[in-house]
C-alpha cells in the first residue's frame, strides 16, 4: 500500500508552459428524479479539494495530462499523480502490479474527493478483479473516466453503490471543445442535473423506439460492458436506463456484442436505452445493400420492446459531454432528452 502523506508529485515541471482553456459560464438546470435509497452519492468538488490521477489502463504523456491539470487547477482544485500516472509499458501504463497499487492508492485516499484516471487505453479489465473498493466506502470519491474505465464505473457501482461521471479524463483530448470542459465543471462543482439532448447532428441521431422511460443509469463502451464474464461487475439492471457508445469497431462486431448481450439475458427488464457516439473503424468500408451502423443497432434493439433515445453527445466522438452514472434518469424520445440526477450531493 502506498502512504497517504507523501508529497505530491511536481506537475509544473512536467508541464510548464501550459495555460488553462477558456470555459463557458453557462449552467444546465431541470427538475431533478426522486434518488435511488441503495445509491451512494460523493460530495461535490469545491474550490482547494483534491483530484488523484492513477492510470489503470494505457500510458498517456505529460503534455496531454498537462493540459487537464492546468484546467482543474484553473477552477481551484488540486491535482495529485499517482506514482506510475506517466509511466509506458508496452500498451499498457505500468505493469499490472504498479497499476493496481496505484489505483489502489486512489481509491483509498483518505483526503482526495475525486478519482480522475489518466486516460483509458486498455488494462483496466487486468486488475479490476483484485483491487479492494472498501476504502471507497470508507473515503467516498467522484470516478471520472470512460472508454476502459467503463469497468472501474461498473465494478465500484455493483460493489458499493456509488455514482460517477462517464467523462473525458485528464489527458484531456483535441476533441474536447470548452462546452465538454463546461460540462465537467457542473457535473464536478454542482448538483444540478445533466440534461443531453438529441442532436441531430450527431450520426446515431436517427436510432429511435419512441417512449419514455425511467431508472437508474448505467453503462457506457460497450465493448467494455461485452467484456465482462457473467456478472462479475454489473449492476442490476432490472428496471435501468443502459447507455451504451463505441469507438473503431466493425459493424458486425458491434452486432456481435449486443447478440450476446440479448444472450445472455442482459437486457431483460431494462426500462431504456440511450445512446452515445459510435465513431467508425476506418477500415469498415460500406457496401451498397450493407447495414450501416445505424440500421445495425436498430436491428438489435428496435425489438426489445422499451424507448431507444440516440444521437447524445456522449462518447470517444467531437464535442462530448459529461453524464452522470449510478443516479436516477428519465428519457423521453418525444423532447429528445436524457435527464440525469447529479453524481454529486451537497
Amino acid at each position: 500500500m502506498l502512504d497517504h502523506s507523501r508529497p505530491s508529485l511536481s506537475r509544473r515541471a512536467l508541464i510548464g508552459g501550459i495555460a488553462a482553456g477558456a470555459v463557458a459560464a453557462a449552467a444546465v438546470a431541470a427538475p431533478a428524479a426522486a434518488e435511488k435509497s441503495e445509491s451512494c452519492k460523493p460530495a461535490k468538488l469545491v474550490p482547494g479539494d483534491l483530484v488523484v490521477v492513477p492510470a489503470p489502463g494505457g500510458p498517456t504523456t505529460a503534455a496531454a495530462v498537462g493540459k487537464g491539470i492546468a484546467l482543474l487547477e484553473s477552477w481551484g482544485l488540486r491535482v495529485e499523480l499517482t506514482e506510475h500516472a506517466l509511466d509506458t509499458f508496452g500498451y499498457l501504463s505500468a505493469p499490472d502490479a504498479d497499476r493496481l497499487a496505484d489505483l489502489q492508492y486512489a481509491l483509498d485516499h483518505p483526503e482526495a474527493k475525486a478519482l480522475m484516471t489518466a486516460r483509458g487505453g486498455y488494462g483496466t479489465t487486468r486488475i479490476i478483479d483484485e483491487v479492494d473498493f472498501s476504502g471507497l466506502e470508507d473515503h467516498p470519491k467522484l470516478i471520472v473516466g470512460y472508454s476502459d474505465i467503463t469497468a472501474l464505473h461498473l465494478a465500484a457501482n455493483h460493489h458499493t453503490g456509488i455514482s460517477s461521471l462517464h467523462s473525458p479524463m485528464m489527458a484531456w483530448s483535441s476533441n474536447n471543445t470548452a462546452a465538454t470542459a463546461e460540462s465537467l465543471r457542473s457535473a464536478l462543482m454542482s448538483t444540478d442535473p445533466v440534461v443531453l439532448t438529441r442532436d441531430p447532428a450527431e450520426p446515431t441521431a436517427a436510432v429511435e423506439v419512441p417512449g419514455t422511460a425511467s431508472g437508474p443509469l448505467y453503462g457506457g463502451n460497450l465493448s467494455l460492458l461485452d467484456a465482462e464474464p457473467d456478472d462479475n461487475h454489473l449492476p442490476d439492471f432490472d428496471g435501468a436506463i443502459l447507455f451504451i457508445e463505441d469507438t473503431d469497431e466493425y459493424r458486425y462486431r458491434i452486432d456481435g456484442m449486443l447478440t450476446r448481450f440479448t444472450r445472455a439475458g442482459h437486457f431483460d427488464g431494462l426500462a431504456g436505452i440511450a445512446v452515445g457516439q459510435f465513431t467508425p473503424n476506418e477500415h469498415d468500408e460500406y457496401k451498397p445493400g450493407e447495414w450501416t451502423m445505424n440500421e445495425v443497432l436498430m436491428d438489435r434493439l428496435g425489438g426489445l420492446g422499451i424507448p431507444v433515445l440516440g444521437g447524445l453527445k456522449v462518447g470517444h466522438g467531437l464535442d462530448p459531454r459529461v453524464m452522470p452514472l449510478g443516479t436516477e434518469a428519465v428519457l423521453d424520445t418525444d423532447a429528445g432528452t436524457l435527464t440525469i440526477e447529479a453524481a454529486v450531493g451537497e
